[in-house]
């Protein structure tokens, strides 16, 4: 099944079910009005979801209306933690090596994670705003998953049948604020602002033979002003599976439902597929012209964002993410 939440003027908005072609809906009120209440109770609430979806699907529902992405919160608008990773290793290492730092070996074995704000998620169209491009904007393609309940010390297997949800992810990041708040030592905080996510999240099974072991074998696509920046393959060159990930987070703590996790910037060893992030195309640059400057500048205001995933049928998975850079100074805010 697909579920979305609508803006209805509260924090945590209304819960709707999504058709399949993400043409039409249906309110869930009378099962769940907020996803977090689905996840709570997942064993209850998910059958009596999915059979509202099937009705939705086969066009049954006398109340059913036009789905309309415009109108949608993140599908969790927040969450009890979000916690991205980093599994693809090609974007590491394109970044370390562009900086003369080489990888370690443990990468290979220890997943990167950090723990971002999860208080103040984005809707997928709704403009990112920011107070100015001297920070170096750059928008991150990715895949996310939902959780139920993971117990502490779970082990990768255990934590991948608490996978509940998956989404698209654009986990903005603030380039030119890094360097100094890693200098620190004490991690990422302002140059992590809030992270947006796909109109729709799924269940795993919607996705059929395309989610094998954690891993999600489609098509990333990203564009930039209109421009196909990356289409890139997630699923043979994600190291560490969802499930390892989760364990990784569940090592030192019990995993409650509601949490996302995030697979960090999707990349693949071959560059002629593209770049899911501006740092990794400047990387590139640097590797290939070591003395000159990166040519590629970071996003303006009015520059725009489009991050999409489709199915092998050609329809769009969870819909797109769309989203215009604006100045924090015009908005109002």
């Amino acid at each position: 099944m697909k579920l979305a939440t609508y803006k209805d003027g509260s924090r945590d908005g209304q819960l709707v079910v999504v058709s399949r072609d993400l043409t039409s809906a249906h309110f869930a009120n009378g099962i769940a009005t907020r996803l977090q209440q689905v996840l709570d109770d997942w064993n209850f609430m998910a059958p009596q979801l999915e059979e509202l979806s099937t009705g939705l699907n086969h066009g049954r529902l006398r109340h059913a209306f036009n789905f309309d992405p415009k109108l949608c919160m993140a599908p969790l608008p927040r969450a009890y933690q979000w916690a991205d990773g980093s599994a693809y290793l090609a974007h590491v290492e394109r970044v370390r090596r562009a900086r003369g730092a080489e990888m370690p070996e443990s990468f290979q074995r220890d997943p990167l994670m950090y723990q971002g704000g999860s208080d103040d998620f984005l809707g997928a169209e709704q403009p990112a705003r920011f107070a100015s491009e001297a920070m170096g904007i750059d928008f991150e393609a990715e895949l996310a998953v939902i959780t139920g309940d993971v117990a502490l010390g779970a082990s990768p297997e255990q934590a991948l049948e608490g996978v509940r949800l998956l989404m698209l992810a654009n986990d903005w990041t603030l380039r030119h604020l890094v360097p100094a708040e890693l200098a620190k030592g004490f991690g990422f905080l302002h140059s992590k602002p809030s992270t947006a996510f796909s109109p729709v999240a799924v269940t795993p099974d919607e996705l059929g033979e395309a989610w094998q072991r954690g891993r999600v074998h489609l098509n990333l696509q990203t564009m930039w002003n209109g421009r196909k920046v990356g289409l890139l393959d997630t699923g043979p060159e994600m190291q560490f599976h969802f499930g390892q990930l989760i364990a990784h987070l569940a090592k030192t703590r019990a995993v409650r439902s509601g949490s996302i996790v995030g697979s960090g910037t999707v990349a693949n060893a071959d560059a002629s597929r593209g770049y899911s992030c501006i740092a990794e195309k400047r990387a590139l640059e640097m590797i290939e012209q070591p003395d000159a400057e990166p040519k590629t500048a970071f996003m303006k205001f009015g520059d725009t964002v489009r991050i999409e995933m489709k199915a092998r049928d050609g329809q769009s998975v969870f819909g797109a993410i769309d989203q215009e850079v604006q100045s924090l100074a015009d908005s109002g805010d």
